[in-house]
């Protein structure tokens, strides 16, 4: 996907038991994280990171929205459990990760196998990619991202 290109659009279920569509928050910044799976512990670390900073994204004209293959069912307990304050998407037919093409080969200790790529993408008020992080850590990565949504005014 190409920076300055309009974000591809779609619906997904969500935690909060309602469907997502990318395109209603339009006139807003929105951060879209994609992580591989619920209540792992890198997953967590990383979603509690943006449920800290939520606040300093709301103040800053941004809405964030997590998304994962896993169903709503995990996705609500996930949030439930650790007070998520952002809804999570289910993209369990995974068209969403392979859209924004971080459905990819991973290995682990030899182990080849497909899986999600972490990565976070800022969509600008008008719908267009403004940035994003592939295969990210997560130290420090809420800054950073937060850091480009005032950036973008």
């Amino acid at each position: 996907m190409l920076l300055g290109n309009p974000a591809p659009d779609f619906t997904l279920p969500a935690s909060t038991g309602k469907k997502v569509k990318l395109s209603q928050f339009a006139g807003k910044k929105v951060v879209l994280f994609f992580y591989p799976q619920d209540m792992t512990p890198t997953c967590t670390a990383e979603a509690c990171d943006f449920r800290d900073g939520i606040g300093r994204f709301r103040r800053n004209g941004a809405v964030v929205l997590g998304i994962s293959p896993d169903p709503v069912k995990l996705h609500h307990k996930f949030a439930e459990q650790y007070e998520l304050p952002y809804p999570l998407l289910s993209d369990e037919e995974l068209h969403v990760c392979k859209l924004y093409d971080v459905w990819k080969l991973k290995k682990l200790y030899g182990r080849e196998y497909m899986g999600v790529q972490r990565s976070t993408f800022l969509i600008d008020r008008d719908g267009l990619l403004a940035k994003e992080w592939r295969n990210i850590r997560i130290k420090g990565h809420v800054d950073a991202v937060l850091a480009a949504v005032k950036a973008l005014g």
